[in-house]
């Protein structure tokens, strides 16, 4: 399991054996059901996540609605990010999709490794940042993009989500309604070509 999170972090910073051994020790594997929330809306997140198994998403609810702002797959990261950061309550809920194994790092165990080792320090400031320019790329094509655009570019990007996650959750995270995911689904239709990133946010 460990090698799914060098192979993320080497994106970043390449650790030696020793950082990426001190980074490990900090980890806690922790295993959720379906359905079972990673946190809680009130509650203020104390984890960040790293999947290695599942799926899992990211929602608020605005009135009974609710409303999908990240699905998250092996290999990425989940949390209630500005929780976790200021320590405030969650608006967010963090849900597992499928049965999900994660390894997680408390705020006091980040800050350790910063203390101790300046490059592991840098890959939490890349990530974030990373993190950050993900959200943002994502709120400009859901403003720039129309409908089918939207459809289109996640169903190029993410054929396997359309497998895994059910279509009223997809619905939700494309801002649409289940109807219009489901006739755009039943159409054949070509895929632009649109630059970006290639995952979801």
């Amino acid at each position: 399991m460990l090698d799914a999170l060098k192979q993320y972090v080497s994106r970043y910073v390449a650790l030696s054996n020793e950082e990426f051994a001190f980074l490990a020790d900090k980890l806690v594997i922790r295993n959720f059901e379906k359905k079972q929330q990673l946190v809680k809306a009130g509650e203020v997140e104390t984890c960040l996540n790293f999947i290695v198994k599942g799926l899992a998403r990211k929602y608020f609810y605005k009135g009974k609605t609710e409303v999908i702002t990240q699905i998250a797959r092996e290999g990425e990261m989940i949390s209630s990010s500005a929780s976790f950061l200021s320590g405030i309550a969650s608006p967010y809920i963090v849900e597992a999709l499928e049965p999900a194994t994660v390894f997680s790092i408390s705020r006091q165990h980040l800050e350790k490794l910063y203390e101790a080792s300046p490059r592991i320090e840098r890959i939490g400031r890349l990530v974030i940042t990373h993190l950050f320019l993900q959200k943002e790329e994502w709120e400009h094509e859901c403003i720039r993009m129309d409908t089918r655009e939207r459809f289109l570019r996640f169903v190029e990007n993410n054929p396997d989500l359309l497998q895994r996650v059910p279509q009223k959750y997809l619905a939700s995270y494309l801002n649409m309604k289940p109807e219009t995911f489901s006739r755009l689904k039943r159409t054949p239709q070509r895929t632009p070509r649109v630059s970006g990133p290639n995952r979801t946010k």
